[in-house]
C-alpha cells in the first residue's frame, strides 16, 4: 500500500461523484487515514462513514483562516499528525469578463486561491515540526490557457494564482522537508459540469483531446495519490497536466 500508515486530509471532498472523494477512496483503499473537510459538515461525515470506520468527516469553511486552523487541530487531535494535504475544494461561474462583478470575483478567488493558502498555513506547523509532508493544490488547464471551456477569466486567474502560490510554498517549505505540487486537470466529467456541455460543444472539445475522452474523477485521484505518495519523494514545485492531451506544450 501506497499511504500505509499516513493521515491525510482533502478538502472539498463531500460529494461523491467529485474528484476530493475519488481521491478520498483512492487514498482510504492504499491505506491511509482520510479526513475529509467541506463546507457541509454533515456531507463530509457522512462521505467519510462511507470509507470505513477509520476516517472522519468535518465541516470546515476554506475562506475563513480561523476555521481552517480549527479544523486542523481537529483532525490531528483525531488523528495524532497530518501528513499530506489535498487542497482540492473549489468553485466555477461560467460568465464572460465583462459581466463579472465584485461579489463574483471575491467568492472565486476566496474559495479557489485564498482557501488554498489558508489550508495550507494550518497544517504547515505540523508537516513543519515533523520535518515532513506532501500538499497537492488543485489548479486547472483554465489556467494555462485562460479559460475557453466552462470557466470565467476570474476563476482562470485564480488557478493561475494557484500555480503561483504552490510553486512559492514548495521553494520554501523545501527544506522542511514538505513538498508542494499541482494538478492541472483538463476537462473532468463531476457534478460542476454536468449538464452544462452541449453536445456540439463536446464534439468540439473532443476534437482538440489526442486521447479522445473526456477525464474522469479517478484519473486526477491517481495523480493525486502519486503526488502524495514516497513515488514522488523528489518531486516538488511541479504541475501535472491531466488532460488526455488537450494542451500539449
Amino acid at each position: 500500500m501506497l499511504l500505509a500508515g499516513k493521515t491525510a486530509i482533502i478538502t472539498g471532498a463531500a460529494g461523491l461523484r467529485g474528484i476530493g472523494f475519488a481521491t478520498a477512496r483512492t487514498f482510504a483503499a492504499q491505506g491511509a487515514r482520510v479526513a475529509i473537510v467541506d463546507i457541509d459538515g454533515k456531507a463530509a461525515v457522512e462521505a467519510a462513514a462511507s470509507l470505513g470506520k477509520d476516517h472522519i468527516g468535518v465541516a470546515g469553511d476554506v475562506t475563513n483562516r480561523a476555521d481552517c486552523a480549527r479544523a486542523v487541530e481537529e483532525i490531528a487531535k483525531a488523528f495524532g499528525k497530518i501528513d499530506i494535504l489535498i487542497n482540492n475544494a473549489g468553485v466555477t461561474q461560467a460568465i464572460k469578463v465583462w459581466d463579472i462583478d465584485e461579489a463574483s470575483w471575491d467568492r472565486i478567488q476566496d474559495v479557489n486561491l485564498k482557501g488554498v493558502l489558508f489550508m495550507s498555513q494550518a497544517v504547515m506547523p505540523h508537516m513543519r515540526a515533523a520535518k515532513s509532508g506532501a500538499v497537492a493544490c488543485m489548479s486547472s488547464v483554465s489556467a494555462q490557457r485562460g479559460g475557453g471551456i466552462l470557466g470565467g477569466a476570474h476563476y482562470s486567474a485564480a488557478k493561475a494564482g494557484v500555480l503561483g502560490l504552490a510553486k512559492a510554498m514548495a521553494r520554501e517549505l523545501g527544506p522542511d522537508g514538505i513538498r508542494v505540487n499541482c494538478v492541472t486537470p483538463g476537462l473532468i466529467q463531476t457534478d460542476i459540469n454536468a449538464g452544462k456541455i452541449s453536445d456540439e460543444k463536446r464534439k468540439e472539445i473532443l476534437e482538440g483531446i489526442p486521447l479522445g475522452r473526456l477525464g474522469v474523477p479517478q484519473d486526477v485521484a491517481n495523480i493525486f495519490l502519486f503526488l502524495a505518495s514516497d513515488l514522488s519523494a523528489y518531486t516538488t514545485g511541479a504541475v501535472i497536466d491531466v488532460n488526455g492531451g488537450m494542451l500539449i506544450h
